[in-house]
């Protein structure tokens, strides 16, 4: 419902997604490469998902732990790719509040989830390569249970209040959200009324206190990690330490980096034109999903073995492990 006079307050019944402002005659092919990229995330982490919980012998920590990364990807993808696919297609921009909040939270819960995660996975490398003997004592599955329950907690507390906050606000504006998606601070900045500065201060606090707490920790894993390695004596060790390792550093740059992007976008908004603010802060939407899965079966040998065994019986003989 929209009001007449600016100075009104209402209370939106929806909003109106946009798209990418300034995009709008190219919006049809800019969704192309975004489908596809989407397609990439769903196959390649669902396939993911299928072996490691049809392969017992996979239902070890660190494969464990890259099933809820999956998981954390899939739901992190689906909550947001779909409606931006109806808009650039169809033109269906429209979704409900209760709709936009729910979106809203789903997309964040598995952001911060997915963090917290790869926070758990320098944990298993730190324990694989700082104390392989007492690896299998620490890090049993109802430990790994209790960081699954951790993880969906955390990430459940810090997106609460969010939802709060926006519920809170009033607007008096327009209910035409400059955005593919419903994004905490891409609907505030609707809002009329001071507590705004609110949702943008408790942004920033969740940044530090989610994800850069995350960083700074899995950054001191990886410190120690290395510190562990150099003092191997093998030279063959070192470097097969530190293959176990690359995957994962990998998948923690393609997710931090893009997050960032993301986040500094949002905070400078004003100075950003709308459509690099646009495409910025929807890297992490796709990137990680997308390259996750790939990064993981080209480099763990035992979901490689299985992949190709699964399409391909006959070659799987083939497959030499070292």
């Amino acid at each position: 419902m929209m009001a007449d006079d600016n100075q009104t307050f209402f209370v939106p019944i929806s909003f109106i997604l946009t798209g990418f402002p300034g995009t709008e005659e190219s919006q049809v092919w800019i969704s192309i490469p975004f489908c596809l990229m989407y397609i990439v995330a769903l196959l390649g982490n669902s396939l993911l998902l299928f072996i490691i919980v049809t392969e017992r012998s996979l239902h070890e920590p660190m494969y464990l732990f890259l099933s809820m990364l999956a998981m954390a990807d899939l739901v992190l993808s689906t909550t947001t790719v779909p409606k931006m696919l109806a808009v650039f297609w169809f033109g269906d921009g429209e979704i409900s509040f209760a709709a936009c909040l729910t979106q809203m939270f789903f997309n964040d819960i598995s952001f911060i989830a997915e963090s917290a995660i790869l926070l758990a996975m320098a944990f298993d490398r730190y324990v694989a390569i700082c104390n392989p003997l007492r690896y299998r004592v620490i890090l049993t599955k109802p430990v790994i249970g209790k960081i699954g329950l951790v993880v969906v907690t955390r990430s459940f507390c810090f997106n609460f209040p969010p939802v709060f906050l926006v519920m809170q606000l009033k607007f008096c504006r327009t209910n035409l959200l400059p955005h593919v998606y419903c994004d905490h601070m891409a609907i505030a900045r609707l809002a009329c009324d001071n507590k705004i500065r609110v949702n943008f201060w408790y942004g920033i606090a969740m940044a530090i206190l989610a994800i850069g707490l995350d960083a700074v920790l899995i950054a001191v894993s990886y410190i120690l990690i290395l510190r562990a390695v150099f003092q191997l004596s093998s030279n063959d060790a070192r470097l097969k330490a530190l293959r176990t390792c690359s995957s994962h550093i990998c998948v923690i740059l393609m997710f931090y980096t893009p997050a960032f992007f993301s986040y500094f976008a949002h905070q400078y908004a004003h100075i950003i034109p709308g459509y690099i603010l646009n495409i910025l802060s929807n890297l992490y939407l796709f990137i990680p999903p997308m390259f996750n899965p790939i990064i993981y079966g080209m480099t763990t040998k035992e979901i490689l073995k299985r992949v190709i065994n699964l399409f391909y019986p006959c070659c799987s003989r083939c497959l030499v492990l070292s």
